[in-house]
């Protein structure tokens, strides 16, 4: 890393989110910048009048002028100064969650603006979306292994995923791949009891959502001897965690039959088998599985949109019905359209939930606000013709800490509700 003999100076009157906690300084906000620096380096940034304000890693290609790594003008940012984020960000995972497979790195809420690192057992994968850290990240990942060795955790690989689009906006390449030797990218893990192939080179994101894992068990005790709907189901994790809890019936829809087929390999991990006698392999089946016990679990590929709908008019009807689709807002431009999609398929999704079932829901857009959910909620319910009685009101885990300071580590909304129909 390297400190650069720079200094940013901020606008009379700008710096409002930096002064208030956050992390970021935008181009609009500078009034200059003195000193020499080449983009990625660490610089001094300082108030209009002078006030030393922190310092951060600058890039002339980003909106995003600097990014914070510290408060302080005393601090160096070099190894000992990584060394010590990294230790605080795994001592948190130590203390509030389970740490088999977990966020480690959550980018402005650990103080490390730009890196996500997930552990999923013995092997990282590290998402890199800013310059500056990009720059770093050879010397995080080798100083995260050794604070990991210390607990007597090896990781036996590292898999890049730096292939987001936000890449390009810091003028960087989308890359991914292996950080050292290779390895099987498919990565198996347990949680809440449930075990999984990660396809860490493959899958969506970093591989598997991990935010979402004390969701997926809240939703146990409405699944219990339940017939339940997973909508959006992916690789099968909240239909999974509904067998687990003991659901009778399961049908799980998605629209990416190459997920399905991985959910079905998922599903013969937890015991489940098909009917027919195959083995889950290369290719989606959609048939039906069953358990030791004769719990039912099916696949389906389809459009949602198109067959919830379609579902209603037949008179189908679920004991739970699970909502958990991709982020419709991927910007503050289509929020408006993005509503309109939510609202449509929780309309539909509470209509096929039996009088006094249940119905999880979740929004996964930070710009689909907690406010702004709960109103589509409340109009959908209104549309559907039913009640809702509000059971908990859940976000994403704490390996995905929410820093109050930083908005966009607000992301995950998840409700569960008890429906009423009469």
């Amino acid at each position: 890393m390297n400190e650069a003999n720079a200094t940013v100076i901020l606008k009379k009157g700008e710096g409002r989110l930096l002064k208030s906690g956050g992390l970021w300084i935008f181009d609009n906000e500078i009034d200059r910048i003195e000193g020499t620096f080449i983009n990625g380096d660490v610089v001094k940034v300082a108030d209009f009048d002078g006030w030393p304000l922190g310092k951060g890693y600058i890039n002339m290609n980003s909106k995003i002028r600097v990014r914070v790594l510290t408060r302080s003008k005393e601090d160096v940012i070099d190894t000992a100064f990584l060394r010590r984020r990294l230790a605080a960000a795994w001592d948190y995972r130590k203390h509030t969650v389970d740490t088999s497979s977990c966020r480690v790195v959550f980018g402005e809420a650990d103080f490390l603006p730009g890196i996500t690192i997930d552990k999923y057992e013995d092997v990282l994968v590290v998402e890199s979306l800013a310059l500056g850290i990009d720059r770093m990240k050879g010397q995080i990942i080798d100083l995260l292994k050794e604070i990991l060795a210390e607990d007597g955790i090896t990781i036996r690989g590292v898999y890049e995923r730096s292939d987001a689009k936000e890449r390009l906006k810091e003028g960087m390449e989308r890359i991914s791949g292996f950080i050292g030797e290779p390895f099987d990218t498919q990565v198996p893990i347990t949680e809440n009891g449930v075990r999984y192939l990660v396809d860490v080179a493959e899958g969506q994101k970093t591989g598997f959502f991990l935010d979402q894992k004390y969701n997926r068990k809240a939703i146990w005790p409405m699944a219990k001897g339940a017939r339940v709907l997973d909508c959006f189901t992916h690789t099968g994790s909240f239909a999974l965690n509904a067998a687990a809890a003991g659901a009778a019936d399961v049908t799980a829809v998605d629209a990416s039959e190459t997920a399905l087929c991985q959910a079905e390999r998922n599903a013969e991990l937890n015991g489940y088998s098909f009917v027919s006698g195959k083995k889950a392999g290369e290719s989606f089946s959609g048939e039906e599985m069953v358990n030791e016990t004769g719990n039912k679990l099916r696949f389906k590929a389809a459009d949602l949109v198109e067959l919830l709908p379609a579902m209603e008019a037949e008179g189908d009807e679920f004991d739970l019905v699970i909502l958990d689709p991709p982020a419709f807002a991927k910007s503050r431009q289509n929020v408006k359209n993005a509503e309109k999609g939510y609202r449509k398929i929780n309309r539909a999704g509470m209509k096929l939930v039996k009088d006094g079932g249940y119905f999880a829901t979740c929004s996964c857009s930070h710009f689909m606000t907690r406010e702004l959910f709960e109103k589509m909620l409340r109009e959908a319910a209104r549309e559907a013709h039913v009640r809702l009685r509000q059971i908990e009101a859940r976000t994403q885990g704490p390996d995905h800490p929410i820093l109050w300071t930083s908005a966009e580590s607000s992301y995950l909304k998840f409700y569960i509700f008890q429906v009423i129909k009469n």
